[in-house]
């Protein structure tokens, strides 16, 4: 079963940027007019359009295979909304533009994939460290370096959580269809508004660019939630307000809130400071909003778990074939289930352990030398290496139905 969002979530808007009164009666028309109809979709071109139903109004990024069509559809469909497109000069400059429009009010997304989320990490370090809200989508292609620019590969799973230097907890989606693609990317900027942290959205290259039958939802039912802005005098405001639940208001440059922002480790006011007990605190915020709201952030799908002897583990367009072979397995009597994390960071820790408690064998497909593999590992630590099987590629193909199959009936 698909975990569902327990976040509270203002009333569903558009968050414009600066407008004309021009602008903003075509923006209102747009929403009013566009019609909810089934059509055939890429999963980049969902991606986008999730972006803009969140409320996403300003992108910055550099063209990069295979995640350009995210790009393209922005530049042509932003503007049309009242928002900001801009072509930079490359990746390091993407990641910055798009924190500093959040800064300034706007909700921002860059797309890109793995030699330009490589360039990122130091900018992605510095939104978390910053709580600056903004969304990085990756989509995914065989690595290191150039690669195979328009083949798949699962290999950034790990650099999604530990690419930026230092502690820095990481929230990271994973979809592994077009429509959850629509969905996620919404989820994505929703989490990065709430929790004021920079959100990863994970693509495989199949999923970008594959298309399929999808039904986008009418406006009026997409969960839009905005960040939380102060209502104390500016002379009150701190920017690093510290409460409960790690959740803390965020104005923005221009508001007549005085801050200061920083890489540096800071104060609740923003200013840099060497103190021990404040650079703690600081640290402590950033590792608690996302441990103490795990419930919040984790989704999880359990697909047919109940009397299964043998699990798969796998995520994106892996867990599609995975799922195809448990059927071709359900015909031959052998019993077989899948978990697939909606949420690949942080990691399912309970969830894994409580559904992989009673199977006797998981089989971990990934394309790549092997990533989930260590995390079912860790979590199944009264299983054998030879209860936990990996069936790893990395030759720009993708793990079909027949390869799991193979080795589901090898270990039945």
């Amino acid at each position: 079963m698909l975990k569902k969002e327990t976040s509270k979530a203002t009333k569903p808007k558009t968050v414009k940027a600066e407008a004309s009164p021009k602008q903003e009666s075509k923006l209102q028309e747009l929403q009013t007019t566009r019609e909810r109809k089934t059509i055939i979709m890429q999963g980049n071109e969902a991606v986008a359009y999730g972006a803009l139903d969140a409320g996403v109004n300003f992108f910055a990024g550099y063209p990069i295979t295979p995640s350009t069509e995210v790009a393209e559809i922005l530049a042509a469909e932003l503007p049309k909304r009242g928002g900001v497109f801009i072509q930079m000069e490359d990746e390091i400059a993407s990641i910055c533009a798009i924190t500093g429009a959040s800064l300034a009010g706007a909700k921002s997304l860059t797309a890109t994939s793995g030699p330009g989320f490589s360039l990122m990490q130091e900018g992605i370090g510095f939104a978390k460290i910053t709580e600056t809200p903004c969304v990085v989508v990756n989509v995914q292609r065989l690595g290191p370096s150039t690669g195979m620019p328009t083949s798949p590969a699962q290999g950034d799973i790990m650099q999604a959580k530990w690419g930026s230097h230092g502690d820095s907890p990481a929230i990271v989606l994973y979809p592994d269809s077009v429509k959850e693609s629509y969905e996620l990317t919404i989820r994505a900027v929703n989490l990065a508004e709430k929790y004021r942290t920079c959100v990863i959205l994970l693509m495989d290259e199949v999923i970008g660019h594959m298309r399929e039958s999808v039904r986008l939802p009418d406006l009026a039912n997409v969960r839009v939630i905005n960040r939380i802005k102060p209502t104390v005098p500016p002379h009150w405001y701190k920017h690093y307000d510290e409460n409960q639940k790690y959740l803390s208001p965020l104005a923005s440059y221009g508001e007549g809130y005085r801050f200061h922002v920083t890489g540096l480790t800071h104060d609740a006011h923003g200013f840099p400071t060497n103190k021990s007990g404040e650079a703690g605190e600081m640290m402590e915020r950033l590792r608690k909003k996302i441990s103490y709201n795990i419930r919040d952030l984790v989704q999880i799908e359990s697909h047919e778990m109940d009397d299964a002897r043998i699990a798969i583990f796998a995520a994106g367009i892996t867990a599609r074939a995975a799922k195809a072979a448990i059927a071709m397995a359900s015909h031959e009597g052998i019993k077989v289930g899948l978990l697939r994390p909606l949420t690949i960071w942080p990691f399912p820790d309970d969830a894994v352990r409580k559904m992989l408690r009673d199977v006797e064998i998981v089989i971990v497909p990934e394309l790549n030398q092997g990533q989930l593999i260590h995390e079912i590992r860790r979590l199944t630590k009264d299983k054998s290496d030879s209860d936990v099987l990996a069936i790893q590629r990395v030759n720009g193909q993708l793990i079909t139905p027949n390869d799991i199959l193979r080795k589901i009936k090898e270990v039945s």
